[in-house]
């Protein structure tokens, strides 16, 4: 498996971003910005960086909570502080290290899990990049946090091609925000199957290969 490493990045307000990171082994495909579920940087979030890696995208995770792990009923206060505008500049860090590696602003995604693919709905309809993958994103009709929209709201504003993977077993709000996602001017789609299955896996990797050649 490929192996990630940690490093610290300083941000233009002063404060310090940690990322894992990890890189392929053979040439570079484009470059992936992976966004963390609501428990921080879990054992899970790091083997899928390394495994993106191994797919010979270069993978970076930014730690979006002060501290790498959170347990319990600091999970809900963590999730309840998310700030949409933090969210971009910690992304924009990952998004411009991923440029200084020599990868273009086309060939760069976001892809999330929970939480995490909520932030990477948001991202992608605030940011011009290559495509995004929203793996099982909450806050679809009623925001996480104060400082998140709620997904269907920002549907319709997808600057970039996005995948959106859920349960079989989701309620209606899956389908009011597949509705959504058609009034944007993107490609897009949204699929419902097991999320934990082989093919959601292949379903997320060959939306990258698609759209960031």
């Amino acid at each position: 498996m490929t192996t990630t490493r940690i490093e610290t990045l300083s941000l233009t307000d002063g404060r310090e971003l940690r990322v894992t990171i990890a890189e392929p082994d053979s040439a570079v495909r484009g470059g992936l910005v992976v966004l963390h579920e609501a428990r921080g940087i879990t054992e899970g979030v790091r083997s899928l960086v390394s495994s993106l890696a191994a797919e010979g995208w270069l993978a970076i995770a930014p730690h979006l909570y002060d501290a790498d792990r959170v347990h319990g009923e600091d999970i809900r206060d963590q999730v309840s502080k998310l700030s949409g505008d933090r969210l971009l500049e910690d992304t924009d860090v990952a998004f411009v290290w991923l440029g200084q590696q020599g990868v273009s602003a086309d060939r760069m995604g976001v892809v999330g899990f929970d939480t995490g693919g909520t932030v990477a709905m948001v991202v992608a309809a605030s940011r011009t990049i290559g495509a995004a993958v929203t793996v099982q994103g909450p806050g679809i009709l009623e925001p996480l946090s104060d400082g998140l929209p709620a997904l269907v709201d920002v549907a319709g504003d997808l600057s970039c091609p996005w995948l959106g993977i859920y349960r079989d077993d989701d309620s209606e709000e899956v389908s009011k925000l597949r509705d959504a996602v058609i009034s944007s001017e993107t490609a897009s789609d949204l699929v419902r199957f097991d999320v934990s299955s082989d093919e959601a896996w292949a379903r997320a990797l060959n939306w990258f290969d698609a759209h960031m050649r």
